[in-house]
This record gives C-alpha cells, sequence and structure tokens, in this order.
C-alpha cells in the first residue's frame, strides 16, 4: 500500500483545488473506466453512444456535478491526439461540464501521462475529497494501493502499446485478476475503516456498495427476503419466491465466473461488513454501465443500459427504472441508502471491542 498517497489524502495538506463541497445542496455523478480509444480495439465502442447521451441529456441538463474518477483515455494504448480525433463529441460534453465548474477529473494508471499534458484543457488530480456535511468520500481510482500500478506503469505500458496493442489484446487490469480485485479493495477498505470515511474508487471495473460485491449482496438479499417471506401476503409470498429464484440462477453464474477460493475471500474477515467502500464498476461493460450517484443526504449505485440489452436481473421488477426522454436508454437504481445511515454503521461497526 503507497501510505504516502492515502496519508496525503487526510492530511491539512492535500490540495485544496481538488475539495468538492456539497453539503450545502448540489448532486454529483462519479465514473470511472472509459478506456476511450483512437482507432480500432477502443474498448468504449461499444458503450459510447450511451455514455455521451447519459451525460448530456440526464446529468448536464439537471445541473449534476460531474467526477471522471481515472482511466477515462486509454494512453497505454493510444495518442491522446487519435483519442480526441476519435471522441470529439465526448470532450464536447467534457467541455461544457469544465465550463460552468461541474468538472472533476482524477487520474488512472492508464491516462497518468495527463500529468505531463501541458496543453490538456482540464485540471486533473489523484484524489478528490467530497464534503458531504454527513461524512467525508475520498474519490480516488484505486491503483494507488498496488505498488505494481505506481512503480512499474511505464514497464506495463510500453508493454500493452507496443507488443499487446498490435495483435488485439486488451488492456492489463486488475479486472482480469480477481486476486488483484480483492487485494486492491482491501487497501481501500482498510484506509477508509481506519479514517471513518467513504472511499469511491474504480480501477477493478467491479461495482460495490457499502463495502458488498454483487456476490456477497445476493446472499444477504436472498437472507432477508427468506425473513420476509413467511410473514407476506400470498401474493407477495408469489413475488418473493420469484425473485429467490432469479438471485439463486444469478449466484449461481457468478460462481462459475470466478475461482472458488477466490470467492470465500471477503473485504472484512469474519467481521461484520462496514459500509465504508464503494466502486463506481466500470463504463465498458457488455450489457451496461455502472455508476455512483451522491449528494448531501444518500449514495446510489446506478445502471444505465440500452434497451434490450440489460441484465437479467434487473428486469425482475424490484428495480426502479427510468426511461432517458426519447432514447433507448435507461436507468436502473440497483443500490441506495441515507448518509447518515451509513456514517451510523461505519461508526459503531467500524471501531474494535475492547
Amino acid at each position: 500500500m503507497e501510505t504516502d498517497f492515502f496519508s496525503d489524502m487526510i492530511s491539512p495538506r492535500f490540495n485544496p483545488a481538488a475539495i468538492l463541497d456539497i453539503s450545502g445542496g448540489g448532486r454529483v455523478l462519479i465514473i470511472s473506466d472509459f478506456h476511450m480509444g483512437g482507432g480500432r480495439h477502443d474498448d468504449l465502442a461499444h458503450n459510447g453512444a450511451l455514455v455521451q447521451k447519459m451525460l448530456e441529456q440526464y446529468y448536464f441538463k439537471n445541473d449534476w456535478m460531474l467526477v471522471l474518477n481515472g482511466d477515462i483515455e486509454e494512453l497505454q494504448r493510444f495518442s491522446l491526439e487519435s483519442i480526441r480525433e476519435q471522441w470529439p463529441d465526448l470532450y464536447r460534453i467534457f467541455d461544457l461540464f469544465a465550463a460552468q465548474g461541474r468538472l472533476y477529473k482524477i487520474i488512472g494508471n492508464h491516462d497518468e501521462e495527463l500529468i505531463f499534458e501541458k496543453s490538456y484543457p482540464y485540471m486533473v488530480y489523484n484524489a478528490v475529497r467530497v464534503e458531504t456535511g454527513v461524512i467525508p468520500a475520498f474519490v480516488y481510482h484505486g491503483h494507488q494501493s498496488s505498488r505494481v500500478y505506481t512503480d512499474f506503469n511505464n514497464l506495463i505500458r510500453a508493454s500493452v502499446r507496443y507488443f499487446l496493442k498490435p495483435v488485439g489484446i486488451r488492456n492489463i487490469s486488475s479486472a482480469r485478476s480477481p486476486y488483484r480485485r480483492f487485494f486492491v479493495e482491501k487497501q481501500a477498505y482498510d484506509f477508509s475503516l481506519n479514517n471513518n470515511c467513504i472511499s469511491i474508487i474504480g480501477h477493478t471495473h467491479r461495482a460495490l456498495f457499502e463495502s458488498l460485491g454483487r456476490f456477497d449482496y445476493i446472499k444477504f438479499e436472498i437472507e432477508r427476503l427468506c425473513r420476509d417471506y413467511p410473514l407476506a401476503a400470498p401474493e407477495d409470498q408469489a413475488r418473493i419466491a420469484g425473485e429467490v429464484k432469479a438471485l439463486r440462477l444469478e449466484l449461481g453464474k457468478l460462481k462459475r465466473s470466478e475461482r472458488r477460493d477466490v470467492l470465500r475471500q471477503s473485504l472484512y474477515g469474519d467481521e461484520l461488513p462496514v459500509p465504508c467502500l464503494f466502486n463506481s464498476g466500470s463504463s465498458i461493460g457488455r450489457k451496461g454501465i455502472n455508476a455512483i450517484e451522491l449528494d448531501n443526504e444518500n449514495i446510489a449505485l446506478v445502471y444505465w443500459f440500452a434497451e434490450g440489452q440489460s441484465k437479467k436481473f434487473v428486469n425482475r421488477g424490484s428495480y426502479r427504472v427510468d426511461n432517458l426522454d426519447r432514447t433507448p436508454y435507461y436507468r436502473a437504481v440497483l443500490n441506495h441508502d441515507r448518509l447518515d445511515y451509513v456514517k451510523a454503521k461505519i461508526e459503531l461497526l467500524g471501531s474494535g471491542l475492547d
């Protein structure tokens, strides 16, 4: 773990320009991992139209702040010039947010070269501290916890650009390795736990809400539904039975997609989970995009998708799904909670027992 980076985030020396205060009002979208390319093998190509529509027609139109949490440009495989040529409309949308002081851009391991770009039009930060008025939220990409990326990122960049890109192999990422994902997430979890704050990361491409990934969340959700079932009305029992069946099917798919020994690992060991870690997922999923929404009272994990392409669990009927006006795109709220509840659980569960 890079202790200097994490200690800087909570010290008085932390760059005051990277503090975003929404304690008096305001809403923030936190999204990461566009991996915008400049030609063939562009990771964002599949979701590019969706990203542009949701950013401009939903978030900009409704006065949201935009925090781009790292790996927005894929500079390990493409030049910045070629990326800007490929995505002029997306940069136009960034300009709209920036012109109103509503854009905060954080570097990741795939776009850290931006700090050396003298002509780059936006300020870039290592992290942003969001003051909610309830509990501080630190937004950072997450690669800083791994010595692989902090010490050897130049070597990784050269390997990807000159050896893997020509044969069509996609980028090297912690998203490819369950072990690396857990390591990165564990470092961020421990930092949040030790400092009574929230961390919101990206990097691993694995959406997390209140320190739970999809696998852990499903287990807790099945338990909750089973407790509700005996006291429910007959029509509600049928609905609950259908939801449990769908969740069990999804759980089975997740088990097959990960190694069993990795599934036994947990961010919180044998303790109760402390809801201090969130992950915005990525914008290059095959079936949609995950992001985190934050205001001075609430936090939510949302999922954007195109008509006919959503993940099956969204169609079970227990999620709020809204259509983006006159488009084939939809927004679903997968998880949401009040920040005062999150803060209370961190204070109650984060302290060690005497």
